[in-house]
């Protein structure tokens, strides 16, 4: 099989085009590819391109094997081989996901810089999802590895779990990043960002992906 690998802000995938190619994608086969020591490497893998309606769609693989239903790197990353393999020459289009449709806008000639209007947010449980009556999950109590977390959940067509805290690092977020993913508050698993504000302007997160770490 052939593969092209691109990256957005080092996080890097690689393109799998089924065109003209019989081989198809298994949990196996996507761990095997997706290994850093003995596949290729890669926090996932985008295949694709299939056309409903004249619409360009994607389906988002995490090196687990599972599926995503949206990434915001991996859509710009399929966006950019859409336009480098022939397939978008408009400078604007609509991609579609398993989460729901992006809008995409190039804004340069080489379609390395673009503007992505990934959807609408919302904190609703049912939509997320999170487990229990249906609610806004707006600075939830919530326990993970019996410890009390305040969170609030959201989903962009791919769910989250943010958590404040005064101070955050990427060793913290690996030990709980595991327990809040797999948490049995969250049926399909979830994303997990360690939140810090710094300032009115800028913030600092620490994220441990679902199905990537």
């Amino acid at each position: 099989m052939e593969v092209t690998k691109y990256h957005a802000l080092g996080n890097d995938y690689l393109v799998y085009d089924p065109k003209g190619s019989d081989m198809s994608l298994n949990e196996a086969r996507i761990r095997l590819i997706c290994d850093r020591h003995y596949g290729v490497g890669s926090d996932g893998i985008l295949c694709g391109p299939e056309y409903c309606a004249g619409t360009p769609s994607v389906r988002i693989y995490n090196p687990d094997g599972s599926e995503a239903e949206k990434s915001g790197s991996g859509v710009r990353i399929f966006s950019k081989y859409l336009k480098d393999a022939g397939y978008v020459k408009e400078k604007s289009f609509t991609l579609s996901t398993v989460g729901g449709d992006v809008d995409v806008t190039f804004l340069n000639e080489s379609g390395n810089v673009m503007r992505v209007f990934m959807g609408k947010l919302t904190f609703l449980s049912s939509e997320i999802p999170v487990s229990g009556a249906r609610r806004v999950v707006v600075d939830e109590p919530m326990e993970f590895g019996g410890n009390l977390y305040r969170v609030t959940c959201v989903s962009i067509g791919n769910p989250h779990c943010v958590i404040p805290m005064e101070e955050i690092d990427s060793a913290h977020a690996c030990e709980l990043g595991p327990l809040v993913e797999n948490s049995e508050h969250f049926p399909n698993r979830i994303n997990m960002q360690l939140l810090k504000v710094i300032d009115r302007n800028n913030i600092q997160i620490e994220i441990y992906e679902r199905g990537a770490g």
